[in-house]
Formats: structure tokens, C-alpha cells, sequence
């Protein structure tokens, strides 16, 4: 599949041919024009075993995140739901500021991260105002590919006993590299800054230990996702921060 995608990629508006078989029908070629993709980085929804709970799952933070997370978010209120699943398992990060707009629509104040410079010492990265969600019940899943801006959100909801985190512990990438080309073709990485949670607990090489732990199962539950429905239901009318 990554060497099909490979081929298929190129520059926007030119042509390319690809050929197509359905057998029994004989192969045929068919010429599309290459266009820019939007793929979401956000999905969400009503879970099927519990129509009350809402469900988002946030792939990885981009510049469309905050947005598209708001829009599910007015969504899912809609819906009328008591409670909300934030699924950040096998999120590897991405854009830090895209990561504090979404923690800032759970928390009503505080700071979201310290981010510590040897040169300039710590600053504290606030909660922006106008969460839409600070009131509802809410749930973390992580597990060991949640790393960087999934773990400053995590780790930002946690701290504040916001929202417990189910599941494994997370990767621990809680650092900004420069990355420096060397000329025999090796690099240099340089570590500039490091992050750490609104309680000062460093994320880089510790990573952060859920509040209940939960192995992913070898069968087609997802255990995880139960455990964080159960918890909800069990705390209804919970609302931390």
C-alpha cells in the first residue's frame, strides 16, 4: 500500500494514469487529476453500547485540529450526551499550540505546560479561554504510542483531575530536538527545551502512568474502551476541574 500511495503522489493538477482490474472484466486504464487531500485528523460520535457518551478520537494535531475538534464538540452536545471519551492511543503528536487549544476546551484555567529552555529558563503555555467543555464528565484513553502533543494534552487533563487517564502508560516524548546535518551524511540532535505537565512532571523518557491501567486484550473488545464507558457510567453527574 505505502509504495502505491508512493506512485499516486505528485503535483497537484497533473494528470496520472492508473490501470484498473475487475475480473472477470478485462483491464482498463483510467486518467485522474491529482488534487490536495484534506484528511481529518479528528472522527467522532455517539457510542453504540452507550448512546449518552460521546466518542473522539484524535489522530494527530494539526493546524485543522482545534477546529475540527470544536465542531465535534457543538456536535456531540448536541446529541445531548453525559459524558465524553477523548481517545488519544496511538497519537504521536504534532503541532504543540494545536495541542493547547484542544486541552483548553476541557479546562477553565491554569496552565496547560511548562516548557523549560536552558537559556531562557521555564515559561508557562496558559489555558486559552472559551472552552466549550469544561462541565461534561470526561475520560482519557492513552497507551504506549501516545507521545508528545498527545501527551501535554493528556498530561494537562490529568494534572488538573480533569479527566482520569484508562489504559497503558504512554511513550514519553516531551522534548524539542534541532536536528543539525552533519557532512558524512550522520546528525546531531540537539535537545533545546523540554516539557513538562501543569505539576511539573517531566513527560520526556518517563512518560505518563495512567490512573487505571488497562491492557489492550487479545480479542476484538476493545477492553479500553469499555473500562472508560464503564467509569463514566459509574460517575454520572461527575465534573472535575
Amino acid at each position: 500500500m505505502d509504495d502505491v500511495c508512493a506512485r499516486l503522489h505528485g503535483k497537484v493538477g497533473t494528470p496520472i494514469t492508473i490501470t484498473i482490474s475487475r475480473p472477470p472484466t478485462p483491464p482498463f486504464d483510467l486518467t485522474i487529476i491529482r488534487e490536495q487531500i484534506q484528511v481529518p485528523s479528528v472522527i467522532w460520535h455517539v457510542l453504540d453500547q452507550a448512546p449518552d457518551i460521546g466518542y473522539i478520537h484524535i489522530e494527530g494535531f494539526t493546524e485543522r485540529t482545534g477546529g475540527e475538534v470544536l465542531t465535534g464538540l457543538e456536535e456531540l452536545r448536541q446529541a445531548e450526551i453525559t459524558g465524553l471519551i477523548l481517545d488519544l492511543r496511538d497519537n504521536s503528536g504534532g503541532l504543540i499550540d494545536s495541542a493547547i487549544t484542544v486541552a483548553s476546551q476541557f479546562l477553565r484555567d491554569g496552565v496547560v505546560l511548562y516548557e523549560c529552555r536552558r537559556d531562557a529558563g521555564e515559561r508557562a503555555l496558559p489555558v486559552q479561554d472559551g472552552g466549550v467543555a469544561t462541565d461534561i464528565p470526561l475520560t482519557v484513553l492513552v497507551n504506549g504510542g501516545t507521545a508528545s502533543a498527545a501527551e501535554i494534552v493528556a498530561g494537562a487533563l490529568q494534572d488538573h483531575g480533569r479527566a482520569p487517564l484508562i489504559g497503558e502508560p504512554t511513550f514519553g516524548k516531551g522534548s524539542v530536538q534541532l536536528i543539525y546535518d552533519l557532512s558524512d551524511g550522520s546528525s546531531l540532535h540537539v535537545t533545546s527545551a523540554i516539557w513538562l505537565t501543569p505539576n511539573r512532571h517531566q513527560i520526556q523518557g518517563q512518560g505518563l502512568t495512567p490512573d487505571v491501567q488497562v491492557p489492550p486484550g487479545d480479542g476484538p473488545q476493545d477492553e479500553q474502551l469499555d473500562r472508560a464507558v464503564a467509569y463514566l457510567q459509574s460517575h454520572r453527574g461527575d465534573t472535575n476541574n
